[in-house]
């Protein structure tokens, strides 16, 4: 390590010990991390404060720890409830820099004199973070700005840490079992991406205008202008938006804030950037969004957004459908196909946990998701169940969406708001171009399959007789499955058989098409169709 990264070093195990993580570690007399202690040990230090202790212990360490803190806070599937909940307090609570170290950041980045760039600029931070503060403007051409400029020496605080912690977790992950369930080098990786998307404002930049581009044609739904000739990857200038904070609105009681009226418009379009757009906000938080005069909303602070593709989009409107239901089975099953559960887990003792998880919220109609999605969060937990980054970015944002329109209209019903933004999805997975679409795409890749079969045959009789196959077979159902192997292996050979009398083109002729081919293809079609129906009403 270089003398600054050991000197930082020894300050992060100076606050370890200090709140008694040295000892989760373990540390040699020169302060240097060896984890080696015993589970014993560690679980003595599992007690009532740990998650107290761990959330100080972030906050005195400052603006890497706390962006780390705050990640962790967003995954209850891998730390739990109560350390959830107590990280959910930390805050950036840095002080604003010097207008002059401002000043010299923005002329460095933009090349040039401040005075020359900006007709006006404030002195005075009109917000700031533990990465960057905002700046009030005014453009050589009028327009009124805010700029985002990121504190000097951030990125090189930042690297540092990152190194150090790293090191940590590849040294906690190796030598301490009682830790290696949360696979911190994994959560730290994810971490190291998330932390340098929010200080590359490029990216942010390009997060702006793509959400605006989704909104374009909604003028209640407001994301401000970018200007990318005044903008670098530390220094981002955008549209100057007039309003207050929602968290704000919230607080007060000023009549000309159409309450009732600011929460629908707040969830419809959460669920278009869900459901529809594929591209949403992951920090929706009511700081993050303000309020104009006519009740329009407009969302700010873009360095953290989620995506999902359209299969996802798809998979997750059908399971919203099931949960908005009480399915339990649609549930499971759902959770299966997104490759969510595993042959691993107990369905049986999943299926009784989501029978008492229902029942606690037994004769309460579901016109909201009233923390159910953090205990089906909590309970994936208790499974040992890792959940896709987006999947949980997106449980975690709706969750703060619906908590800010209760908190707007108590009687909000957000199950009905969501219901008409799903069933479009199933629409669209089910039209015919699409599946006609997927049917294409299906053919090649059987096609492909076709071709690569005999290599595949060759290689793997080979290994077989060179001893380096080991095989495990357990059988169950077996006169089901090869019912269905054979009702497979008839529908494939009709195809083939068809599609080859096709290409033939001989014989009497129906339609300009061979009678042959089209009987084969019909009776492919019709067990195809008796395949799916049948495997639908025995899932």
């Amino acid at each position: 390590m270089q003398r600054r990264t050991l000197s930082r070093f020894d300050e992060i195990i100076k606050v370890f010990r200090k709140y008694d993580f040295d000892k989760f570690l373990g540390q040699t007399t020169r302060n240097k991390i060896s984890p080696f202690r015993s589970d014993a040990d560690n679980k003595e230090l599992l007690k009532e404060d740990f998650p107290e202790r761990l959330r100080l212990m972030l906050q005195e360490l400052g603006t890497t720890f706390i962006k780390f803190g705050q990640l962790l806070a967003s995954r209850p599937d891998l730390v739990g409830e109560r350390i959830s909940e107590e990280l959910s307090q930390l805050h950036d609570d840095n002080p604003p820099v010097g207008y002059e170290d401002i000043k010299e950041m923005i002329e460095t980045e933009l090349g040039g004199n401040i005075e020359d760039l900006f007709a006006e600029f404030s002195k005075t931070a009109l917000a700031t973070a533990s990465i960057a503060q905002v700046h009030e403007a005014k453009l050589p051409t009028g327009e009124r700005v805010a700029v985002k400029v990121q504190k000097p020496n951030v990125a090189e605080i930042v690297e540092t840490d990152l190194s150090i912690m790293k090191f940590i977790a590849n040294e906690s992950d190796r030598f301490n079992t009682s830790l290696k369930h949360l696979n911190l080098p994994a959560v730290l990786h994810e971490f190291d991406k998330s932390i340098h998307k929010e200080m590359d404002f490029d990216n942010e930049l390009m997060n702006i205008r793509h959400l605006n581009d989704n909104f374009i044609y909604n003028d209640k739904i407001i994301v401000p202008t970018t200007y990318p000739d005044y903008s670098t990857e530390k220094v981002l200038t955008m549209e100057y938006v007039d309003g207050i904070k929602l968290s704000e609105v919230i607080a007060g009681n000023d009549p000309k804030y159409n309450k009732i009226l600011i929460a629908d418009r707040i969830v419809r379009s959460y669920f278009q950037q869900l459901f529809l757009d594929g591209f949403f906000h992951a920090d929706p938080h009511p700081g993050n969004i303000f309020v104009t005069e006519d009740n329009a909303i407009c969302y700010i602070d873009f360095g953290m957004m989620g995506s999902l593709d359209e299969d996802f989009r798809q998979d997750l409107a059908e399971l919203m459908i099931y949960f908005s239901d009480r399915n339990i089975d649609g549930l499971i099953n759902q959770l299966i196909r997104m490759d969510i559960l595993n042959e691993k887990t107990d369905i049986n003792i999943l299926k009784s946990d989501l029978n008492d998880l229902f029942a606690k919220y037994y004769g309460v109609e579901l016109s909201r998701f009233n923390g159910i999605i953090e205990d089906l969060l909590f309970l994936m937990q208790k499974f040992d169940v890792r959940l896709p980054n987006e999947f949980v970015l997106m449980a975690r944002g709706l969750s703060m969406v619906e908590n800010t329109g209760l908190r707007l209209d108590p009687d909000i019903d957000v199950v009905a708001l969501l219901k008409p933004f799903a069933r479009k999805l199933m629409v669209q997975r089910y039209n015919p171009l699409k599946m006609a679409s997927n049917a294409k795409n299906s053919f090649f890749a059987f096609e492909h399959v076709l071709r690569a079969l005999p290599s595949l045959i060759s290689k793997t009789i080979y290994k077989v007789e060179e001893g380096e196959v080991t095989v495990n077979i357990e059988v169950k159902h077996i006169s089901e499955i090869a019912n269905q192997l054979s009702l497979a292996i008839i529908i494939a050979a009709l195809l083939i058989g068809s599609s080859l009398v096709m290409l033939i083109d001989v014989g009497p002729r129906f339609y300009e098409m061979p009678v042959l081919g089209f009987v084969g293809f019909t009776i492919s079609l019709a067990l195809g169709v008796f395949t799916v129906v049948r495997y639908f009403i025995e899932f």
